[in-house]
């Protein structure tokens, strides 16, 4: 496969988020959002979905962290979509359950070409750390809108809501790293009857 890596910007009244993604990487993280707890959870992106990602994003956090967890979503969906090309050869599906403790969650991802979140998750609590719990949804769903991807989250059992949240980040990670693999048996064929995805 050709070297798989794009930058994105995304420059709003609201945020400015700029985005390199090497698909291929090593697991490294550089860069912060101004949202500490949505960092934590990008590294655990990285780490697992061995990609490497430098990410500066600013946004209004002074309103609330809306704006900028969103916007950050949007932007990394666009660079996967750029990185990923037109998913030749790749397996295209990718699944993973992950334990933290009690909670246990599971990720299944398609590089359908078609946007589509399915997100089964009653968090615990409201909060994490400082972050609202609901801007996990808007974070996927500016995702899966830009990387064009049907992406299904299920939070299976867990009463930590820090544990919840980081073991659905971490299966999201290892998802990707199945999907987007290079399925020696495909040689660069088109993972669909279609022909194009």
């Amino acid at each position: 496969m050709s070297s798989r890596i794009a930058t994105v910007s995304r420059d709003t009244q609201e945020t400015q988020v700029k985005i390199s993604v090497n698909l291929d990487g090593t697991g490294r993280l550089d860069g912060a959002t101004g949202v500490p707890f949505l960092d934590h959870m990008l590294d655990q992106i990285a780490r697992h979905g061995l990609i490497d990602l430098d990410i500066k994003a600013t946004g209004d956090t002074h309103i609330d962290d809306h704006h900028t967890v969103e916007d950050v979503g949007i932007t990394l969906g666009q660079a996967f979509a750029r990185a990923i090309g037109d998913k030749r050869g790749i397996y295209r599906y990718g699944h993973a359950y992950v334990p933290l403790d009690e909670a246990l969650s599971r990720v299944v991802i398609d590089f359908s070409g078609r946007a589509g979140l399915f997100m089964d998750v009653e968090f615990t609590r409201d909060t994490v750390g400082a972050l609202d719990t609901q801007l996990f949804w808007e974070f996927f769903q500016g995702f899966v809108n830009h990387a064009a991807v049907t992406l299904h989250i299920d939070n299976l059992k867990g009463f930590n809501v820090h544990h919840q949240a980081e073991t659905i980040f971490k299966a999201f990670g290892r998802a990707l790293r199945m999907a987007m693999a290079e399925d020696p048996r495909m040689a660069g064929q088109m993972p669909s009857t279609k022909g194009t995805l």
